[in-house]
């Protein structure tokens, strides 16, 4: 997919002409939710509202994802600048605006729907800006959630399926984003530098109080948002039913945080466009907030030096605030949909003694409360996890705390109960975020007999057979029952040992 402001010309001229009408562009948001309505009414809080233009999906309201006590709360006129950003004049009568209409009319449109719809929307935006003749429409999305191939049963981050998609997001509570004194950092992110550039341009103009910056790591932002997601429900038990054991919080919202970014870069060793993002750029990186252009972290095997991840994503400050934010107990106001679900379940599982049957059980939970299961796109995310570690090749202890929530969600019976213990025991789950972090060593030794050509490797299996014989040797008659091990074995341990004997 071609996803640019620009055509192939090199008419300087023609090139100047189209800068100046970025610079008057308009933005267009489609499929207006919750985020999107909320960024809508901070637009009209703080301006004419004129750089906006709105369109909801066919059957929706404007107003429908927010409850009645939110409606409430906002400016009655307010609310009438943001029913005129959904409609024009067409022929000297009122017509509600289609995505069509936001094609011929913006210069760049945001596909705001959920997991659910993004995939349909962006294969209609193409199509519809094809046969407008609109290629110069730049299009982005803001899906928090992983795609998922029902055909071929694969899961996977959508901007790293199209990869010139833009990504637009940053750290945002919806009943914040209507207050009119409170400020908000986002990213807009593009794989092409220029782009990135001038998308982050036009939407920083939509509200004052909204910042936004650029960034070419899109496939990347895409992934942060929805691993946040995740974590956000583990982050909101963590706080409801571990709210008096202080010192547990710290370590377990430090260790989400820090996952949620080593996933993202194990991901971003995965791009088809790596070479390009780096090296073909049409303006150097260090524009977009770079202190240098590229940053990778090495690791020695065996004597060699090798490219393990890469942790270039000082741009990303958005996004990681959103992170942090998204993972932490307002002072005012709610927390994060996804927040509230982690709540709920502390709540539940403190009452029933138990963990959720399943997935439908906790969604119902969740649903008995207001909260609406088609609006949280952790659980979305949870769910297609499996494949998306196999996927992109997720290392064990760069996602033990995630791990640990899908056994709890969708293990079996066996498995649950493991996961229940260690998640409500607080020195179980300190115990486990400590030593849930270290590379597994059966992974030391697979990777050793790759590498059996080197003296390190052969010389360290070889020592581990000699241990294993010294062993027999001495305790050959008073060996320790299996069974009577396998009691003793902390549960931390034991959950360790079934998420690396699954993954």
């Amino acid at each position: 997919m071609q996803n640019s402001f620009f055509d192939n010309s090199l008419d300087q001229d023609t090139i100047k002409q189209r800068i100046c009408e970025l610079e008057n562009g308009k933005i267009g948001f489609y499929s207006i939710g919750l985020y999107p309505g909320s960024i809508a009414y901070n637009c009209a809080m703080q301006t004419d509202g004129e750089r906006l233009l709105l369109a909801t999906r066919p059957g929706r309201k404007l107003m429908g994802a927010f409850s009645d006590d939110a409606i409430q709360g906002m400016d009655p006129d307010h609310v009438e600048k943001m029913r005129r950003m959904v409609i024009h004049d067409e022929g000297g009568r009122q017509a509600p605006n289609t995505l069509a209409y936001l094609l011929e009319t913006c210069d760049l449109v945001i596909l705001t729907a959920n997991s659910s719809h993004i995939e349909q929307d962006v294969q209609e935006a193409c199509a519809l800006r094809t046969e407008l003749n609109r290629e110069q429409v730049v299009l982005a999305c803001l899906a928090g959630s992983f795609s998922h191939d029902f055909i071929k049963d694969e899961s996977y981050v959508l901007c790293e399926k199209q990869p010139n998609l833009g990504f637009f997001s940053g750290f945002h509570r919806h009943g914040a984003l209507r207050n009119p004194v409170d400020s908000f950092t986002a990213n807009f992110c593009h794989p092409n530098a220029l782009t990135a550039l001038l998308g982050a341009h036009l939407l920083d103009k939509i509200s004052p109080n909204i910042q936004v910056s650029p960034g070419i790591h899109n496939v990347e932002a895409q992934y942060i948002k929805a691993a946040k997601n995740i974590s956000s429900i583990f982050a909101g038990f963590g706080y409801a039913y571990h709210r008096e054991n202080t010192g547990t919080l710290p370590t377990l919202l430090t260790l989400l945080l820090d996952q949620c970014l080593d996933q993202a870069a194990t991901v971003s060793m995965f791009r088809r466009d790596r070479q390009r993002l780096y090296h073909r750029q049409p303006i150097a990186l260090t524009e977009l907030g770079y202190g240098v252009q590229r940053i990778e972290a090495v690791l020695s095997r065996g004597g060699d030096m090798e490219k393990v991840r890469d942790h270039t994503f000082a741009q990303l400050t958005a996004m990681v605030a959103d992170v942090r934010g998204s993972m932490m107990l307002p002072t005012s106001g709610s927390p994060t949909r996804n927040f509230q679900a982690g709540q709920i379940l502390a709540e539940k599982m403190r009452v029933h003694k138990r963990a959720p049957r399943g997935i439908e059980e906790f969604e119902a939970w969740c649903e008995e409360v207001g909260l609406r299961k088609g609006g949280l796109e952790g659980l979305k995310a949870l769910r297609y996890w499996p494949q998306i570690v196999r996927k992109y090749k997720i290392q064990v202890h760069d996602a033990s705390m995630v791990n640990l929530l899908y056994m709890l969600l969708y293990g079996k019976p066996t498995t649950k109960e493991l996961a229940f213990s260690v998640m409500t025991k607080s020195r179980e789950l300190s115990n486990y975020c400590q030593e849930s972090v270290r590379p597994s060593h059966s992974r030391k030794y697979a990777e050793a007999l790759q590498n059996l050509d080197k003296q390190e490797a052969l010389e360290f299996v070889a020592n581990a057979v000699i241990t294993d014989n010294a062993r027999k040797a001495i305790d050959d008659d008073s060996f320790l029952d299996e069974s009577e091990e396998q009691d003793n074995t902390p549960t931390y341990l034991r959950a360790m040992n079934v998420i690396e004997n699954v993954w």
